[in-house]
């Protein structure tokens, strides 16, 4: 089983060739092509490369599926007997990947 770790708006994710993702907002509109040069790790059949920080030479290609908004997050903050009370919601933008395929 093939597999990476690549770096994205401060968070790492494994993924496997033709798999889809979701990671926070990039800019790009669907159908695009984005490339990820800061993978981390990188296994096979070879074993695993581990990169200090990332592998040299080594980047992924995804296609841009779609732009979304995440679930509403209500935020709810009450301080009590002093009638003090917020309610806020957030809806995360989001952006669906295919990983295409890895480097041999």
């Amino acid at each position: 089983m093939t597999y990476a770790v690549i770096r994205t708006g401060g968070k790492q994710y494994r993924v496997t060739p033709n798999a889809v993702l979701t990671v926070e907002k990039l800019d790009a509109e669907a159908g695009a092509t984005v490339t990820f040069h800061d993978v981390l790790a990188i296994g096979g059949e070879n074993g695993l490369t581990l990169g200090a920080p990332t592998v040299p030479g080594v980047s992924l290609t995804a296609t841009v599926l779609e732009q979304k908004r995440g679930d509403k997050v209500i935020i709810f903050k009450k301080r009590r007997r002093q009638n003090s009370r917020r309610k806020n919601g957030h809806r995360q933008h989001l952006t669906v990947l295919r990983i295409g395929d890895f480097p041999a």
